[in-house]
């Protein structure tokens, strides 16, 4: 039996892959875009904890620790199955089920880990505290974690592919949708025609969370339900700075520029 075949060594590469590419494309264009970012680069050098090159080099170590471990158990699941019959054609319905089955899973570790290392003093003090050292988030501080938060991390996302059923080959696109989105949250950008502003758990709603006001706050990931449920949304408008910049604020309280 071989220790990995081609299809699972794709499902843990190609999703850190595009997470690369797709945050690459950010930092290589931000200076051209900085009138869509929500902070200035000036806020960013006085707010943030860490420095570019540490957030680089914890993100590249909570990544191959997810690859060791997702090879893992990709390799205990064979183990455990043996020779397995050959899948059936996926068809259009079962992925569609396999997809919500997934999402949902997902959605709902992520908003709970994230609550609860809020809700934990102790946890938040000494694991969940070094994502906020980014109170000005840029995109591939997405997975800037503690190793205990990122193993958590990724499994949430084993488990959405465990629980759906997915082959290898389809949870290397879920994934890497997945990481997208995180991409996206941690942008720092509010981009024009940019799909994932139709979602109501965006770049802006996830920009309160990392400000002190909204610690406590929209916690969730993909999706806004767990957060209205259970009281932990907090509404925010966007507006415009003398600069031209879009600047996101809580919906409740007046501001005014000088």
């Amino acid at each position: 039996m071989a220790l990995v075949t081609r299809e699972e060594l794709l499902a843990t590469l190609v999703p850190y892959a595009v997470y690369w590419i797709y945050s690459g494309i950010y930092v290589v264009f931000e200076s051209k875009l900085d009138k869509y970012k929500l902070h200035s680069k000036k806020e960013e050098e006085e707010k943030n904890l860490v420095s570019r090159k540490a957030v680089f080099k914890a993100v590249v170590i909570h990544q191959i620790m997810s690859i060791v471990m997702n090879l893992f158990i990709f390799a205990a699941i064979r183990e455990k199955d043996g020779e397995a019959s050959p899948r059936k054609p996926l068809t259009m319905l079962a992925l569609v089920k396999q997809v919500i089955i997934a999402m949902l899973v997902i959605d709902t570790w992520a908003f709970f880990v994230h609550w609860y290392l809020h809700q934990n003093k102790f946890l938040y003090r000494h694991i969940h505290i070094p994502h906020h050292r980014l109170v000005v988030p840029y995109s591939f501080g997405g997975h800037y974690m503690h190793p205990i938060e990122g193993i958590l991390d990724t499994m949430g996302g084993t488990l959405a592919v465990l629980l759906s059923g997915m082959s290898p080959r389809t949870s290397t696109f879920f994934v890497s949708f997945t990481l997208i989105k995180v991409v996206d949250d941690h942008c720092g950008m509010k981009l024009p025609g940019n799909p994932f502003n139709l979602l109501s758990n965006n770049s802006a709603y996830h920009d309160v969370h990392h400000q002190l006001y909204g610690t406590k706050y929209n916690f969730s990931v993909y999706f806004d339900i767990w957060d209205k449920i259970l009281g932990t949304y907090m509404p925010y408008t966007l507006e415009k700075t003398p600069e031209g910049r879009l600047e996101v604020r809580r919906a409740d309280i007046e501001h005014k520029h000088d």
